[in-house]
């Protein structure tokens, strides 16, 4: 478990240090796995509107293939982290899906707020399969003053104080580390 601020940002160099953030292909497995959940959603009302049981067949092999892409990302896939990031990103990519529609309607204020949202949810699923949070963090916090995070050119500064709030912080670094321009 990291305990401030400090040990976040040397977690955070490690990783980028030692190179083992692909986290480009990451983030479109993580779309893809995004879309296959959607997928399995969408089997299961057609079984539920038509009863063919061909839907169901489909639910399970895009199921089975949703797991096996997700162990490419969740290296515990037992307990409660593996359960959780299927979770977060179905709920991102659904509020995804909302907000499109709200901007689709001019609802601009509410569609930024759901993409916010959105966001959010996806950025502690990668905090937490980067580890760099523990799902009791969720609830505490990250204590520590202030993360700088090398981002090139600049240095970004992630204020650690009350009213920043933790999904603040991890959009903040995901930012840093989730690039889908690099290739």
């Amino acid at each position: 478990m990291i305990k401030n601020g400090e040990e976040l940002a040397k977690k955070i160099n490690d990783l980028k240090a030692d190179n083992k953030l692909d986290l480009a292909s990451g983030e479109d497995l993580s779309i893809g796995i995004m879309n296959l959940v959607s997928l399995e959603e969408h089997f299961f009302f057609s079984y539920g509107k038509t009863k063919d049981p061909k839907f169901l067949e489909l639910l399970n092999d895009v199921r089975k293939m949703r797991a096996e892409l997700l162990k490419e990302i969740v290296k515990d896939p037992k307990g409660e982290i593996w359960c959780i990031s299927k979770h977060l990103l179905a709920a991102s990519m659904r509020i995804m899906e909302v907000a499109t529609k709200k901007l689709q309607q001019n609802e601009n204020e509410l569609a930024k707020n759901l993409f916010d949202k959105s966001y959010d949810l996806y950025s502690l699923f990668w905090a937490l399969n980067l580890k760099l949070i523990d799902i009791k963090d969720v609830e505490s916090g990250i204590p520590g003053a202030e993360v700088t995070l090398p981002t090139g050119e600049d240095k970004e500064k992630i204020v650690n104080n009350p009213g920043t709030s933790l999904f603040s912080k991890l959009g903040s670094i995901v930012k840093n580390l989730v690039d889908c321009c690099k290739e």
